[in-house]
């Protein structure tokens, strides 16, 4: 890598970024890298959304209640489709109008519930 070219963060550095209020939607020069970092996450139109898949019900209601509990903590909460063995959790910053360093946040910090 060249030494000029800046070093894009890791999902635990994501996952390290606190969640702020007024924070200002990403562009998409700026969002592209760093989705990269998460790339089981889509990105469409103002969200980014990721399936997440489980051997059983009861392993998606863990995860599911880990993720609310991290919501909560962070004050960003996603959009979540609970299904039998599945969910689909998508992230954006109503506030901002798209996705913000927030969303990549907490979209770390799911990712690590699974690692």
């Amino acid at each position: 890598m060249n030494p000029a070219e800046p070093t894009l963060p890791t999902v635990a550095d994501l996952a390290g970024w606190q969640c702020r209020p007024d924070v200002a939607r990403l562009s998409a020069e700026d969002l592209g890298p760093l989705l990269g970092v998460l790339p089981q996450w889509a990105h469409a139109g103002d969200r980014i959304t990721r399936e997440f898949r489980f051997a059983s019900y009861d392993e998606t209601m863990a995860f599911v209640n880990a993720l609310a509990w991290i919501a909560r903590r962070a004050d960003h909460h996603p959009d979540v489709s609970v299904h039998y063995r599945h969910c689909v959790v998508s992230f954006t910053t109503h506030d901002a109008g798209g996705i913000t360093r927030n969303d990549l946040a907490c979209a770390a910090k799911a990712e690590l519930l699974v690692a």
